[in-house]
This record gives C-alpha cells, sequence and structure tokens, in this order.
C-alpha cells in the first residue's frame, strides 16, 4: 500500500518537551530497538525541501534518493508527491527491483554488477525505466561484455560530471568521483557513447559534496564555518558556469532529459541554475542531526530511534543495548548518533556508540528498562539496522512498513 502524505500536522519538534513524549506515548507498546518516522514531520520536510528551490528554479524537480531512506513505501510515497519525480538509487540491483513500482529510476553510481547489466538489456521494460551512471570508456567495455549490443535493448545512460572545486587554498573540495571534470572531458565521452550501438545518452549529473554534503556552522568551530561558507560561496558559482557550459556542449551530441545536481544541502544554489532540471535529495526528509548545522535551513527531526537501558555502572551512567549506528564519511563524533531524551545526556568521549552498548553520562535519573531515544547522524545507517519502522501520526503508530533490511534486500 501507498502511504499518501499531506503538508501540515502538529509541528512541535522544535519542543523536546512535547515531542519526544508524544512519540513515546505511540510507541509505548513496542520493544527496542525500534525505529520512529513522524508522518507529520516527514510531510513538514517534503514539502519544505520543496520550498527552499528559489522562484527561478520553481519548474525543477526534486528526484528521492533512496540511499538515505531505505524504506520502499516511503520512497514511493514521496516521489509521488507534487514536486517531485524520480529515485536515484545507489545500486544497479536496487535499481531494478525498484522499477517494477517506480517508472524513473537513475543509478546514482557506476556498476560492475554484469548479471545485472544481462537483466537490464534483455528486459525491454527495465531498460525503459532505468538510466545507469557511466564516466569512462572502461564501464562502456564491461556493459557491452555483460550483453552484447547486438542482444540487448538500448541502455539508456547518464554521464557523471565532477562538481568538485580545485581550490588554490584549500586544495581539491568534494567527493572523488568521476574523472570528466572538464569540458573537452565530457564531450569525449558524450561523443563515444553517442557513437557506439547499444548507448542512448539521457542526462547528466553532477553531486556537489562539497556543498551538498558539508555542514557551514559546524558545533563550536565558528571560524572553521566561515572557511567552509566562503568554500561553498566560490564553488557554487565555479560550478554553475562549468555546468551550464558542459550542458551546452553536451546537448549538441544528445538530447538531455534530465540534468541532476546537488542535494540535500545545495537546494538554494544548484537550484538557481539555469542548466539544472532537478535535484537530488533524500536526508532531508528524514532531518537527521548532522542537519542542525547548516545556516541556510533546518529540517524537522523526523526519524528518531529507541534503545533500553540495560546496565547502571555508576549513577550517573546509564547503559543501552546497541547504538553504534555510525555514519559514513570521516570517522568521528559527528558520526555518532545523538542522545535526545531524556534531555541531557551524553556519549562518553572513550567508548562512544558501540555495536551492543552504548553508555551515557548524565543519566541519575534514568533505570533498567527506560528507554532512550536518539536521532541517527546522516542518511542510510538508520534503516540499515531496522526490520520495520512505526510510522507514527499524532500520538499512534498508524502503519508498520519494512525497511529494505526487512524485505531482505541488502544491496552494499
Amino acid at each position: 500500500m501507498v502511504m499518501k502524505l499531506a503538508s501540515g500536522g502538529l509541528q512541535d519538534w522544535d519542543r523536546p518537551g512535547e515531542y519526544w513524549p508524544r512519540l513515546e506515548t505511540a510507541t509505548g507498546a513496542l520493544e527496542t530497538p525500534f525505529g520512529v518516522i513522524s508522518k507529520d514531520a516527514l510531510a513538514f520536510n517534503a514539502d519544505y525541501l520543496r520550498r527552499r528551490i528559489p522562484a527561478s528554479g520553481s519548474d525543477k524537480t526534486i528526484r528521492v534518493a533512496s540511499k538515505s531512506l531505505r524504506v520502499r513505501e516511503l520512497i514511493r510515497a514521496v516521489e509521488a508527491l507534487p514536486g517531485y519525480h524520480g529515485v536515484l538509487a545507489y545500486t544497479l540491483p536496487e535499481a531494478l527491483w525498484l522499477a517494477e513500482w517506480i517508472s524513473d529510476v537513475v543509478v546514482g553510481y557506476p556498476s560492475a554488477d554484469r548479471a545485472a547489466f544481462a537483466r537490464l538489456g534483455t528486459n525491454p521494460d527495465l531498460a525503459a525505466k532505468v538510466a545507469v551512471m557511466v564516466d569512462s570508456v572502461e564501464q562502456l567495455d564491461l556493459i557491452d561484455a555483460a550483453v552484447p549490443p547486438g542482444r540487448r535493448s538500448e541502455i539508456r545512460v547518464c554521464l557523471e560530471l565532477d562538481a568538485s572545486w580545485d581550490s588554490r587554498l584549500l586544495g581539491h573540495t568534494g567527493a572523488w568521483r568521476s574523472p570528466v571534470h572538464s569540458v573537452g572531458q565530457a564531450v569525449s565521452l558524450a561523443r563515444e557513447i553517442d557513437r557506439r550501438p547499444g548507448f542512448r545518452l539521457v542526462g547528466l549529473m553532477g553531486y556537489e559534496a562539497q556543498i551538498a554534503g558539508t555542514v557551514d556552522r559546524p558545533q563550536g568551530k565558528p571560524l572553521f564555518g566561515a572557511v567552509v561558507r566562503w568554500m561553498q560561496g566560490k564553488s557554487a558559482a565555479e560550478i554553475a558556469g562549468r555546468r551550464a557550459e558542459v550542458v551546452r556542449a553536451v546537448s549538441e551530441i544528445a538530447k538531455l532529459e534530465f540534468v541532476n545536481g546537488g542535494g540535500t544541502g545545495s537546494i538554494e544554489t544548484t537550484g538557481a541554475e539555469d542548466s539544472v532540471t532537478e535535484i537530488a535529495a533524500g536526508s532531508g526528509l528524514f532531518g537527521p542531526h548532522l542537519f542542525d548545522h547548516y545556516t541556510r535551513f533546518k529540517p524537522a527531526p523526523a526519524a528518531a530511534f529507541a534503545l533500553s537501558v540495560v546496565r547502571k555502572p555508576r549513577p550517573e551512567i546509564a547503559t543501552v543495548l546497541g547504538g553504534g549506528w555510525i555514519a559514513s564519511g570521516p570517522t568521528g563524533a559527528d558520526r555518532q548518533p545523538l542522545p535526545v531524551s531524556p534531555q541531557g545526556l551524553k556519549l562518553t568521549p572513550r567508548e562512544m556508540a558501540g555495536e551492543v552498548q552504548t553508555p551515557l553520562t548524565g543519566a541519575k535519573g534514568l533505570k533498567v528498562g527506560d528507554r532512550v531515544w536518539f536521532r541517527h547522524t546522516k542518511s542510510g545507517e538508520f534503516a540499515e539496522h531496522l526490520n520495520e519502522v512505526a510510522i507514527v501520526e499524532g500520538e499512534k503508530i498508524v502503519e508498520m512498513l519494512p525497511t529494505y533490511r526487512g524485505e531482505g534486500k541488502a544491496w552494499l
């Protein structure tokens, strides 16, 4: 069943003394560990993402980044909302699975899964719905070896542009993704895709991780935050100009159906680019705590998980079972889950969040059997630890939805 979302609802997430007790009341019958999605907060975030697109880019749509959600029914529900279209998957087998329900799926990363390419190429329905990512000739060769062009449907291809910025002062900023950085490199690969039988170039993508995924107001680091904001301003201007040139040049070779850019953290800048037709976003729907530290926006904490206190090593310390739901990226305190209720709890510096236990200080009022609520840091780590999530509306659970894990799907 597709869960329909509507804007509005209770907006008490800025009042922790009301929000977390409401979720506690709704989930009183559940055994930990469990995860919760507030339907009201999710609806708010979905609407908020659209409203953050500048007025000049009001025709742009948002493509749902599945790696941040990993709950199929939520992906379908959000993708069906006005202003949203399509899914950005993270593996080809996942994309083939999602294409059973969603008609427009782009694989956000190159694949080396030969069996999946063979399935894609020999199924005309899937081939019409899924676009694969490439940034080199070698990837085209791999696809041809898996399923030769004479024995397959046309493979829809998206060319990935490197959206990082090389600063004289800071060096390389952004993720190490595509080797295609210049207009010339993009044109060369586009021509190769266009000339080879069995391929059709339909899209272009560039993910500016140094803007979309880098907080510009890091906690306790005001000077570093100023440097990040300077870097992001310069980088946004650079990628806007370069991407526009690439789109113009590549469009002379192939008719592009879409130009995808950005992420949750860069909607304002990416959405202002005339050459971009859609923006990828996923984490901003759940509102994990990493996104508390941007100056441009603040989503509602729609996702949370609860763990139980199982021991009290000291009166001021409570230890919960589990907790090591660590986010991707550079290892550090900001990749750890954040205890949010009861208020005042903190991870211990020498142990932090552990795979099977997590001690918390400031816990004099807690006893064995009590619950502690956490927010995850970033994106996919939330659903990877759960078989299902409780959808809460008001003070009751309205639905239990399986995660990818709960449906037996482990894509990475």
